[in-house]
């Protein structure tokens, strides 16, 4: 299991799309192809925006499909992050159909 901690990376407001996408590239993706469950760890990130989650995942879902989100998992989201985290998820499934 990779477990990464958002906070210590892009702080309590994460925002910046760049952080996201070296997680996504130099964290996430590497241990995918190593066949771990990736924990993506919320605690202590008050809010996010939906560049920085988009960033962090859509191309994860275009790479991999629906069936990568069963190896990852959001761990201690609020309301807030989970919202942003759904929309764009949704958004990501829609355009695979």
């Amino acid at each position: 299991m990779k477990l990464i901690e958002i906070r210590g990376h892009a702080g309590a407001f994460a925002e910046n799309k760049d952080t996201a996408r070296d997680l996504r590239l130099n964290e996430i993706i590497p241990a995918l192809e190593r066949k771990e469950e990736v924990v993506l760890d919320f605690s202590g990130v008050d809010a996010t925006t939906q560049s920085f989650i988009h960033a962090l995942i859509s191309d994860l879902l275009r790479k991999y499909g629906s069936d990568v989100l069963d190896r990852i998992e959001f761990k201690s989201c609020n309301e807030t992050v989970r919202k942003i985290i759904t929309i764009v998820v949704d958004y990501m499934q829609e355009g695979m159909d």
